[in-house]
């Protein structure tokens, strides 16, 4: 279908099909969405699964960052995700979602906790972006979409900054997001030898952590998935990004399920996440720093937030 302008909300936006013949469901652009929070108005794609169609049911809600990358190929890299393909892929045993993917405006910066630049740029700005998320986007999709407004039915998922602040996001505002996906997480920042921080440091000293302990360790606490690829080859984002996030991954892992209590589910391959569990793990051996490598993970974690 050719794109035609709507009004959300009191927001202009472009209504279109994302491909597949319509099974990818119905796509609301909005070029510049002006919801408040003292932040510049951004691009927003919201994709309304085929069963929007029908007006009496609500949906479980998924917000991505790097919206530019989630549905076509864009960012530094002009790689994608690839969403669509992968709600194709969970076939139906997830319970369809609603898909928000937010564009950044500098990701280094609104995905960050800390300075990790030293002075040198606007860095660690996460908390008024995650402000931005759950006082402001979110009260505006509650408003003007079918959405199931609860924590619980919530997720807020990205990958290496975007995995960063996705779990800062869901344990600063566990009212407001229930579930963080963190894949290929930069847990590492702030805590690693320049560029990444001043010294190693243990996470559960970091501000990451210590800052929410309370949260994590209460029964309001999200759930929370974290995964790494083991691939080593092809530059640095993965023998020392990955690596490290890797290494820092497996560190909160332990620390979440030993300290603070949470249900671990460790994936081996093949294995489906236990829909019981608050904390799942996956080790990719063939994953790397990289949009198709997520993309290919995704499904799982769509499993473990709204699987059947």
């Amino acid at each position: 279908m050719a794109a035609r302008p709507i009004v959300v909300g009191g927001q202009r936006a472009w209504a279109h099909d994302g491909g597949f013949g319509g099974a990818a469901g119905l796509f609301h652009t909005f070029d510049a969405l002006d919801v408040g929070g003292g932040l510049a108005p951004r691009k927003v794609h919201v994709r309304l699964p085929p069963a929007a169609r029908d007006p009496a049911l609500r949906f479980r809600v998924v917000v991505m960052h790097d919206g530019d990358t989630s549905f076509w190929p864009g960012g530094n890299f002009k790689q994608t995700w690839g969403v669509a393909e992968a709600l194709a892929r969970g076939g139906d045993d997830v319970d369809p979602v609603i898909v928000v993917a937010v564009h950044p405006h500098d990701r280094n910066a609104e995905y960050t906790h800390v300075d990790w630049s030293f002075g040198r740029r606007p860095w660690g700005q996460a908390p008024a972006y995650a402000r931005y998320l759950a006082a402001h986007l979110v009260p505006f999709l509650d408003a003007h979409y079918p959405t199931i407004p609860t924590a619980g039915a919530r997720a807020v998922v990205g990958s290496s900054h975007g995995g960063l602040i996705s779990f800062y996001a869901a344990t600063r505002h566990p009212d407001v997001f229930g579930f963080a996906g963190a894949m290929s997480p930069s847990f590492f920042s702030g805590i690693e030898p320049p560029p990444y921080g001043p010294g190693e440091s243990p996470l559960r000293a970091a501000p990451i952590v210590d800052e929410v302990w309370a949260v994590l360790t209460s029964s309001s606490r999200p759930r929370v998935w974290i995964d790494w690829g083991l691939r080593r080859d092809g530059g640095d984002h993965n023998a020392v990004v990955e690596h490290l996030a890797t290494k820092r991954g497996r560190e909160m892992a332990r620390l979440l399920a030993d300290a603070a209590g949470y249900d671990w589910h460790d994936l081996r391959p093949g294995e489906h996440p236990r829909r019981d569990a608050t904390l799942w793990t996956l080790s990719d051996i063939r994953g790397g720093h990289d949009e198709a490598s997520w993309g290919a993970r995704l499904p799982l974690v769509l499993r473990a937030f709204a699987g059947r």
